[in-house]
């Protein structure tokens, strides 16, 4: 044994005499010292009082040095069991503590005035709670990680009123909205917005009775007055797509036959839904105060309330700050991490951050967006005109009335319709400044359906708002996609909230001259559109051979594709949300989720190992995710290639594999990464 190593386990085993409490709080995180077991230097930092007893729960009053204020019981170096922590900008939580956590029930309440009292859980808002909002508006009901889900009721500071179901913050299944001047709407709601059926009741006894779409009547509905008479008939904003009889009452003196449905759009234009009042900082994400020995000169930390940090802006707390420094530090932190080391069997001084705790875990660099800006000039100009103007003809082509359940005929990939784009224009075309062309519909009925409520060298073009992208495709892929189209409808159709990609639309393009060059694509929905940043992205398939980058955890940007290998996270969902994931689930998952994840690490000796060691450091973060590439047949190059690796490789570590076998080691490793969030 080398002296320098003798003496750092010196000063290992003189800490560990000095503090009895030592051997517990070093698996926490939460590092405030008590009384007992400081320093007089340690002292001249806080105000501490209470008396100690070992192994028992004491009552505390600590001024930190950060100007935060914590009164209540305290054990084992965490707030436990009631108590009240006051932060310098004026939040303030008053209940019950377990390990640090905010966990029971309490009341927590803004420098705004605004307050939520009721159940927490983790550090989150979670069960049963009321919010008062420093504008007036109030919600009693359930609650789920910070965000109103389940049944809940909403009285606005305008005098509006919700009562009904909640999912992820939004009213979404069956709900009651009263506006302050008596109308009511009663029926089905998604993503905050009246969609589905439902009825419309205005304060001089007009009704709606029929289906809903993004706020409007859209589809079969009927409305009608106090006096008995109705208008029944297919409604929809665009007044080309309206038809519908008006029936007078025999009451009535005179038919109305000249009526306009579009008065009602009118009317319901001013039926706001109200917002409510956005909360400036969930409780989740206020801070608790954490620090070092003063000896060691270093500055506070300080930790969210559920005892997690947010991913790139600081490491949790080093185990070792838990410890008195006797001026050796590093040693007594290469201690702690060796130890880490030997219990998962990981080499000390690897400098690799997928095997080593000791590094610190980064954000990667932000690039700008990815790829190029199509104008004036630009090579794919021209084709990205007829793309405009060809989508455009599509989308707004009025739709036969069809029922969602299609006839076998318009699945088949002969249900194609060709138009042409001269220049000057046509009966059914805008004049345009491109060349003349023409454009494929392919399966039209079939997607005007769906659109109601890398390697392979394909192109990808994102629409100005991001919500859509235009890939293009090969004439194999098109022919795969129209193959399996009638099961994709019917999944669909079935499992609303699948998380299977969502296609728009098929498509082609002619070019002019001499070849006559077809340009087949696809318009798909954005799987990553959101206002937030995206930090890190995955493309998984549960296999090994191959499915790594290049870059180590430091070299990759924001916009680097990173894969199986390169994934040192499982991800965990709240139990609700899990259990809904197991299954094709009855709320949507996958965009702008709340959940944490747990960083993982791999013995270098296993490096083809797809899911790590958990190692306790956790991460609040902000999800997406759903399933993609859905198109690619199983062919006789795939076929090939399997056979190929198999005499190189384990056959179960390729990526091409058989369907069934692609599916089943698909599910098995996204169960692994994915798990229940206890």
């Amino acid at each position: 044994m080398s002296k320098e190593h003798s003496g750092v386990l010196r000063a290992w085993e003189s800490t560990m005499r000095k503090t009895q409490a030592a051997r517990k709080r070093a698996n926490n995180i939460f590092g405030i010292t008590s009384m007992a077991n400081v320093t007089n230097n340690d002292l001249e930092d806080d105000t501490d009082k209470g008396v100690s007893i070992s192994g028992e729960a004491y009552f505390a009053e600590k001024i930190l040095p950060n100007g935060d204020y914590y009164t209540g019981q305290w054990y084992d170096n965490f707030p436990d069991g009631q108590g009240k922590y006051l932060w310098t900008d004026g939040c303030m939580y008053l209940g019950e503590w377990h390990k640090g956590k905010t966990m029971g029930k309490g009341r927590f309440s803004w420098p705004s005035g605004a307050s939520y009292e009721g159940e927490f859980k983790t550090g989150y808002m979670d069960g049963t709670g009321t919010y008062i909002g420093s504008n007036g508006d109030n919600y009693k009901g359930k609650w789920v990680m910070n965000m109103k889900h389940g049944h809940g009721i909403l009285n606005y500071s305008n005098g509006d009123c919700y009562d009904g179901e909640w999912r992820r913050g939004l009213q979404e299944g069956h709900g009651k909205y009263q506006w302050q001047n008596k109308n009511y709407y009663i029926g089905e709601w998604k993503n905050g917005v009246i969609f589905g059926k439902g009825i419309f009741v205005w304060s001089n006894g007009n009704t709606y009775d029929g289906y809903w779409e993004d706020g409007m009547p859209k589809g079969n509905g009927t409305y009608q007055w106090p006096d008995g008479s109705f208008y029944v008939g297919n409604w929809s904003k665009d007044p080309d797509e309206q038809n519908g009889t008006y029936y007078p009452s025999e009451s009535s003196l005179a038919a109305n036959l000249e009526w306009d449905p579009t008065t009602v759009y009118n009317e319901l234009a001013g039926c706001k839904i109200c917002v409510g009042e956005r909360v400036s900082i969930m409780p989740s994400q206020k801070r608790l105060a954490a620090w070092y020995s003063s000896k060691g000169g270093d500055k506070p930390r300080r930790m969210s309330v559920d005892g997690r940090v947010s991913v790139g802006v600081e490491r949790p707390l080093d185990k070792m700050s838990l410890w008195e420094n006797d001026g050796n530090s590093n040693g007594l932190r290469q201690v702690r991490r060796d130890l880490d080391c030997e219990l998962l069997g990981i080499p000390h001084n690897d400098a690799n951050p997928k095997f080593n705790l000791g590094l610190p875990l980064k954000a990667p660099k932000l690039e700008k967006r990815q790829g190029e800006t199509i104008s004036k000039g630009h090579r794919n100009y021209e084709l990205m005109l007829n793309l405009q103007l060809g989508i455009r003809h599509s989308v707004g082509r009025p739709a036969p009335a069809t029922s969602f359940d299609l006839k076998a005929s318009a699945f088949d990939p002969k249900d194609k319709i060709w138009t042409r784009f001269p220049r000057e224009g046509s009966k059914y075309t805008p004049p345009h400044q491109s060349y003349e062309f023409k454009w494929k519909d392919y399966c039209p009925v079939v997607f005007r359906e769906l659109s109601s409520p890398g390697k392979s060298g394909s192109f990808f073009y994102l629409t100005d708002d991001d919500r859509y992208m235009i890939k293009t495709m090969k004439k194999s892929e098109v022919k795969m996609f129209l193959r399996m189209l009638s099961a994709y409808y019917n999944h669909v159709r079935s499992f609303e909230n699948t998380l299977v990609i969502k296609y728009y639309g098929l498509h082609c393009v002619k070019l002019p001259g001499t070849t006559q060059k077809k340009v087949r694509f696809i318009i798909m929905g954005n799987l990553l559109r959101s206002d937030y940043t995206i930090h890190r992205r995955f493309d998984l398939k549960g296999s090994s051979l191959g499915r790594i980058t290049e870059k180590n955890e430091f070299e990759t940007d924001n916009t680097t594709i990173l894969k199986d290998l390169d994934l040192n996270f499982i991800f965990k969902l709240q139990k609700a949300w899990y259990q809904e994931f197991c299954w094709w689930a009855s709320v949507k998952l996958g965009s702008n989720m709340p959940a944490r994840v747990e960083r993982t690490i791999r013995k270098p000796e296993l490096e083809l190992q797809l899911v790590g060691e958990q190692t306790g450091e956790c991460y609040e973060v902000i999800m997406f995710f759903g399933i993609i590439d859905i198109l690619q047949d199983y062919d006789i190059t795939k076929k090939l290639e399997h056979a190929y690796k198999s005499i190189h490789y384990d056959p179960t570590s390729i990526s091409a594999v058989d369907p069934k076998q692609y599916s089943k080691r698909f599910r098995d490793f996204i169960f692994k990464v994915f798990a229940e969030d206890t």
